[in-house]
């Protein structure tokens, strides 16, 4: 009998951590989960006209060429990029300090309702690069291992939702802006775009940036 005790009691004791285990288990949850609040349009048509209109237009179709269209841009994007104004991460002192007045969630609503503007498209002015800009965004620069833009931003310039951003239309004189700042270091918040630019010369950056204002 006193053998039959010391096997039930080790028994009992060898068990315990594997109820305590499944105790734990089976307890429900006591993390609360943030709620996922939805992008308010309205609001984001609001704050855009007092914050952004001025530069980029009433719908997000700038008119000034050194000034990007961000009309259907993915939304995504938008915010990545209004959060790095904000960080520092990508400098420019102009937005840094529009995007350091904004929330996360007005980023938010402000970029969901450019997305749902329509993007006017724009058009190739120059006709002696045209055929080398076409080149290069459909076919890259093999012997310097630049890869096409295609690749990424589709044949059309319509980017990728959350990935890659939407050039299709961009003016030609931003698109050359943003390439030229890739490759001298100006601009340091994509690796990939550095990396690539850097492989650049300016006449390839103004060529494959007139393409890219001709695409739809």
């Amino acid at each position: 009998m006193k053998l039959i005790a010391q096997l039930l009691i080790a028994a009992t004791a060898a068990a315990s951590p594997i109820f305590a285990f499944a105790a734990a288990a089976a307890a429900p949850a006591t993390h609360a989960v943030a709620p996922v609040v939805k992008p308010d349009l309205a609001k984001g048509e609001a704050s855009f006209a007092a914050v952004c209109a001025a530069c980029h237009a009433a719908d997000g179709n700038s008119g000034t060429p050194a000034n990007p269209k961000l009309a259907q841009q993915h939304p995504e994007y938008l915010v990545k990029q209004l959060q790095e104004f904000k960080s520092g991460k990508r400098n420019n002192a102009i937005m840094s300090g529009f995007a350091g007045t904004l929330s996360d969630q007005d980023m938010k609503d402000m970029s969901y309702w450019l997305a749902s503007k329509k993007a006017k498209p724009g058009a190739a002015t120059d006709k002696t690069l045209v055929q080398l800009g076409e080149r290069i965004y459909r076919g890259g620069i093999a012997d310097r291992q630049v890869p096409a833009c295609a690749g990424c931003h589709s044949p059309n310039g319509a980017g990728v939702p959350s990935q890659y951003p939407r050039l299709s239309g961009q003016h030609a004189d931003y698109s050359a802006a943003q390439l030229t700042a890739f490759r001298d270091g100006v601009r340091k918040n994509n690796l990939q775009m550095s990396q690539i630019a850097a492989k650049m010369n300016d006449r390839e950056i103004k060529a494959v940036s007139d393409y890219i204002a001709g695409l739809r």
